[in-house]
Order: C-alpha cells, then structure tokens, then sequence
C-alpha cells in the first residue's frame, strides 16, 4: 500500500471578520432535527449547541443512532434544522437559496462521505477535480490541484483508475482527497478511516490535522479514541444530546453556554 504522503503547503485565506472578530467558520445554534411523527419520532439531534473556529479540529464521538451523522449532514447544508440555526462563515444556510447554497458548499466545504459517493464514470483525478471545475476553475489547473490531492493521499497511481477497480480503502482515499482539494474552510469528515488500515488511517488523521493547522475548520466523526487524540476537542453526543466535551478548553467556550463549565466533561 502507497504511504500517505505529507506536503508542506501554504496557509489558507483567512475567513471573514464581523464587527473586527473572527466569525466561526461553523456555528449550531440550539439545532433540532426531528424524525418521522408521533410514535415513530425520533429526535435525531435535540437543541445541540457548537461553534468551530478557523484552525480547530473537532471529533465527535458517540454510539450508534447518537446524532454524529445528522450533525454532519446539518453543518453541511444536506439537510435542515428543524429548529435552531446552522451557520459557515456568520451566513445561516436556511436563509439560502439552492444555488447559492451549493455554491456554499463547493468553495467552503469539503465533505467525506461514509459511503465515499464517488461518481463511478469518473476516474479518481476526475472525482477529485470535479467540485473544482464546477466552481468554474479551468480544467489544467483543477487536474493538477486533484493530483496533488491524490498524491497526498498516497493513492497519485490511482489517478486515472475508475472506482469500480478500487478497494474500499482505496476509494475511501479519493473521497477524503476530493473533500481536501482546493482552498476549503470547513472539512466534515463522516468515519473517514474506516475502511483504512491503521498505518494509513494515522497517516490521513495527520492530512486533516495538517488542514486545521493551516486555518480550517475540520470536523470529524469517529469510533476510534485514538484517532479523537489527534483532535483539539471531542464532543461527545447521546440520543442527540451534547453529553460531555473533552479538550482544552472550558466546555462552556464551545458550546456558548455559560453554566456548561459545571458539567461533568466524560
């Protein structure tokens, strides 16, 4: 297997300021997402609060049906609060229209799908350049931008292959090197080490902490503690509920609420 590969890159923009103060490149604001109705509802995330600040790396932990990947899905305008208010960069998504929501997420948001969802005509450099040219970069620059990605990714041999002809690990790769191509604010990682082995996982997690370290915001959601280590702060989520938050800073800070320093962090 191709070692990942890490490349010394420059800084990213910085985001945009209000009122002289650096907005968070992600907020939740007492989002609610309710499923289905009377007996059969379920409260999929229930008045969460969170703020993720440019050059933060966040993990989400919790069990299955927690609310990990409905938070993902919010933060990235996939889907709607039904209550509460999701923000990038201070713009609340639901105030949107549709095209320019998706102009949203493809200059500020690089999302890795559980299921990877790449487009399986497309080869791996095609998958990965293609957010890129529909924002309307010429096709020599976004195939070389996809390239680098790719070989980041340790998986540059790969960039003509279709993903029929890849491993699960292998296409887990092109996922995460597509969510990391171009100059992206906010990274929403769903398992991304999943189908990887552990050299490799390591290898990726050091990828998304090298993307924080340079000013974006990355949220990720996992199973695994030692990969939350590489994280700034874990936030920990029960039947949609924030249950603990664990990092160095006091608990109340990332979740804008002023008694949250009292609770228990585990």
């Amino acid at each position: 297997m191709s070692p990942v590969r890490r490349r010394a890159r420059p800084a990213l923009a910085d985001p945009p300021r209000a009122g002289g103060a650096a907005a968070p490149v992600l907020e939740l604001r007492a989002v609610t997402r309710v499923h289905g109705e009377g007996a059969r509802e379920v409260r999929a995330l229930d008045a969460v609060s969170l703020a993720v600040n440019a050059g933060e790396f966040i993990a989400v932990m919790g069990p299955s049906g927690s609310g990990k990947s409905t938070l993902l899905n919010l933060a990235g305008g996939l889907d709607f609060a039904d209550t509460g208010e999701v923000l990038i960069d201070g713009t609340p998504l639901a105030g949107l229209r549709t095209k320019q929501l998706a102009e949203l997420r493809r200059r500020s948001v690089g999302y890795v799908f559980q299921d990877f969802n790449l487009l399986p005509g497309l080869t791996a450099a095609e998958n990965a350049a293609f957010p890129l040219e529909l924002d309307g970069w010429a096709r020599r620059p976004a195939f070389q931008a996809a390239k680098d990605a790719l070989g980041e990714c340790g998986i540059a041999h790969l960039a003509d292959r279709r993903p029929e002809y890849m491993s699960g690990g292998q296409a887990q790769r092109v996922a995460i090197a597509r969510a990391l191509v171009g100059p992206r604010q906010l990274v929403l990682a769903d398992e991304p080490t999943g189908a990887l082995d552990s050299n490799t996982g390591a290898a990726i997690l050091e990828l998304l902490r090298d993307r924080a370290d340079r000013g974006a915001a990355v949220v990720m959601v996992t199973h695994e503690s030692r990969f939350a280590a590489w994280a700034d702060r874990t936030v920990y989520l029960r039947d949609g509920r924030v249950s603990g938050i664990t990092g160095p800073s006091d608990p109340g800070e990332l979740l804008g609420d002023p008694d949250a320093g009292s609770r228990p962090t585990s």
